[in-house]
């Protein structure tokens, strides 16, 4: 588990260690974190976010058989593992070596292998235009104070054509508590405060840093780093689904929406 917090809420961080904490808070909470939310990932499946859409069934990357791609912020490359069995050349990356040691079990247990590099998404290893498609589910962004790096780095390597997916919480969600029942319906926040959350030890070193942008904000960020955007997608939530995760659930899905997916392309 990672180190025991002493303060939980808003307030604004120095952005060197906001961006810096991801890496240890995964690595320490991997095996946690596959222990709840695994069975609803699988092993080797494609989802966009918590309400299940599927990439089998959205097609945002478009034809992939034979195609190269890239995943970063890939956690335990469930998604990237699907698209090799999709017949795609994939490639997964993580700042977590925790979060990649947890992939590589996957590949052993599914006998499906994905080479899996540890790299942070604002400073990727790759040639410029080394890939067909490039794309995360909930991965990096939302963790890093700069994420115009992440869609620059995005953009760098991609072929003239290729597409750039991300998914996100839902902006809209940051207004509301985290709180899956109805007592997270009531806004108690203002939409436009940016202020990041986070969760420091008493001596104020940063454990846990997530970071809210408005939808103009990842907008203006995919137009800095010379991409098309061409679609914002905003699942709803299936009748059929009853999986709690954090705040996302049936209640509030029903009224709210959870995850934001931005389909971009490099022109």
């Amino acid at each position: 588990m990672p180190d025991h917090f002493t303060f939980a809420g808003y307030r604004d961080v120095p952005d060197e260690a906001g961006g810096a904490a991801a890496r240890a808070w995964w690595d320490a909470e991997a095996p946690e974190y596959l222990a709840e939310h695994g069975a609803f990932l699988g092993d080797a499946d494609f989802v966009w976010g918590p309400e299940g859409l599927r990439e089998e069934d959205a097609h945002l990357l478009g034809d992939v058989v034979g195609r190269d791609v890239l995943e970063v912020g890939a956690g335990s490359a469930q998604c990237s593992r699907w698209l090799v069995a999709a017949g795609a050349r994939a490639l997964a990356t993580d700042v977590s070596h925790g979060m990649l040691a947890q992939g590589d079990r996957l590949d052993r247990a599914t006998g499906v292998r994905v080479p899996l590099v540890q790299a942070d998404a604002r400073a990727l290893p790759f040639a410029d235009a080394s890939f067909d498609a490039v794309f995360t589910a909930f991965g990096a962004i939302p963790f890093l104070p700069d994420a115009t790096r992440v869609h620059r780095e995005a953009a760098r390597v991609l072929r003239p054509g290729g597409r750039w997916v991300f998914s996100v919480t839902h902006p809209l969600r940051w207004a509301f508590p985290d709180d899956p029942t109805e007592h997270g319906l009531t806004a108690t926040r203002s939409y436009f405060d940016r202020r990041p959350y986070v969760e420091t030890t008493d001596d104020g070193r940063v454990l846990y840093a997530e970071y809210h942008r408005t939808v103009g904000d990842h907008v203006r960020d995919v137009v800095a780093a010379g991409l098309v955007l061409d679609d914002v997608v905003e699942p709803e939530w299936p009748a059929d689904n009853a999986n709690v995760w954090g705040g996302w659930g049936p209640v509030r899905g029903a009224y709210l929406p959870g995850t934001a997916v931005f389909v971009t392309h490099r022109p």
